[in-house]
């Protein structure tokens, strides 16, 4: 089987996440189906104490194969899709000899050129593209395929010395969730990466810091033909505190280490009101200043309109895991060698979002992430650079390689 089979056979499988479940893990049990495979396929390749778990975790030792004591590296990559486009009867395609120019993935829907310029520098490549109706799901099963496939390396390969490998997949990260129940102590690796994300040049150890924030606005409804002085009107308090957020913070207008205050959701009526933030900044302390800025709004429409008419509540998700990987940069310094021992020239740029190795860094386990040749995540223009997933491949062997010389 080949890399590309490898990937189209994982993506077939349905394993959409769901937001609107988060009492549960997996937040769906269809990700069990993808889970339960890979368990098997694990045990073939002779992985030990693998399991996957009532959380739909799976977990997998590669034993040491040299005769002293080295680091245990870990490789994690998650299991699920994206909630906002379809991952139901995923069909991908393989264009062999990419002609830089316009994709139609089907009789309605092209891959535009002008829309994704940047697409024009994989001429020559070969891409896995979508049918136009779903989804691809190389975010982040190229990840696993990547892992999987250094490990049937390993596996026909058995004179390549390497010590013990821990290979971690998990539920559920598209909506935040993917470390909630990750048993770092199980998993026994001093540090790991994620195998998730865009182009194999990308080393990325730091993510936006990141908070939540749901307002509820509760109004008072009043026939409009008497309603002087006497109705509050929720949908239009929304608004006005919306219109009191900094217009040049949004995501459509930042990019790099520019935070945001992004409303990503409403509703409402008269009666009631609901507006739905994230709120981002690589910074914490400019992630602070965002919130207060938030709270001191919805204070504002309190005093301006009485007590009560909004409620705020802000959650913090997820910090920067630069704080953890600046303090052991360890893994990020082999990471380096690794790619650079490959000819690969390094892209080290912020993560305009999290991974699970924010919040895993945060939980002990130092874990930056390494990009798969992925692009376009969460809808049907998604593609994978399959020239760009085999060299992942490449550079997950050569760490493996490094960390056993050390």
């Amino acid at each position: 089987m080949s890399a590309a089979e490898r990937l189209i056979r994982y993506c077939k499988i349905d394993t959409q996440s769901d937001p609107a479940n988060e009492q549960e893990t997996p937040s769906s049990k269809k990700q069990f189906d993808l889970a339960n495979l890979l368990v098997e396929e694990l045990k073939e390749l002779g992985l030990q104490d693998v399991s996957v778990d009532e959380h739909c975790y799976v977990y997998a030792k590669l034993p040491s194969n040299l005769d002293k004591k080295v680091d245990t590296v870990g490789f994690i990559a998650h299991m699920d899709t994206a909630p906002d486009f379809s991952g139901t009867n995923v069909n991908p395609r393989i264009i062999k000899n990419f002609d830089g120019k316009d994709i139609a993935l089907n009789r309605d829907v092209t891959l535009s050129m002008e829309r994704f310029p940047w697409m024009k520098e994989f001429k020559g490549k070969r891409l896995m593209v979508t049918d136009g109706n779903t989804l691809l799901g190389a975010d982040d099963k190229a990840g696993i395929t990547s892992i999987m496939e250094a490990l049937v390396y390993l596996h026909n390969h058995p004179e390549v010395k390497h010590g013990e490998i821990a290979i971690g997949f998990t539920p559920d990260e598209e909506i935040g969730n993917g470390p909630r129940f990750f048993d770092v102590k199980k998993f026994g690796a001093k540090f790991a990466y994620t195998m998730d994300g865009g182009t194999v040049r990308e080393l990325s150890d730091e993510t936006f810091n990141a908070a939540s924030a749901v307002l509820h606005f509760k109004g008072r409804s009043i026939h409009p033909g008497s309603a002087k002085n006497r109705m509050i009107n929720a949908a239009k308090l929304a608004c006005e505190y919306q219109a009191m957020m900094p217009a040049h913070a949004v995501p459509e207008h930042t990019e790099l280490w520019e935070g945001f205050i992004h409303l990503h959701n409403m509703k409402g009526d008269v009666e009631n009101a609901e507006l739905e933030y994230i709120i981002r900044d690589h910074d914490y302390q400019n992630l602070t200043a965002k919130k207060e800025l938030m709270l001191k709004a919805a204070e504002f429409i309190n005093t301006k309109y009485g007590e009560g008419v909004v409620t705020i509540e802000i959650k913090d998700s997820y910090r920067n895991m630069k704080e953890v990987l600046d303090k052991d940069p360890t893994a990020v310094e082999i990471a380096k060698k690794s790619m650079e021992e490959l000819g690969i020239h390094i892209l080290q740029e912020p993560i305009r979002g999290g991974t699970d190795g924010a919040q895993l860094s945060f939980m002990g386990l130092p874990c930056p992430n390494i990009g798969c040749g992925g692009g376009n995540f969460h809808g049907r223009f998604e593609y994978c650079v399959l020239d760009e997933l085999e060299l992942s491949i490449q550079v997950i062997l050569k760490i493996i390689q490094n960390v056993a010389e050390v």
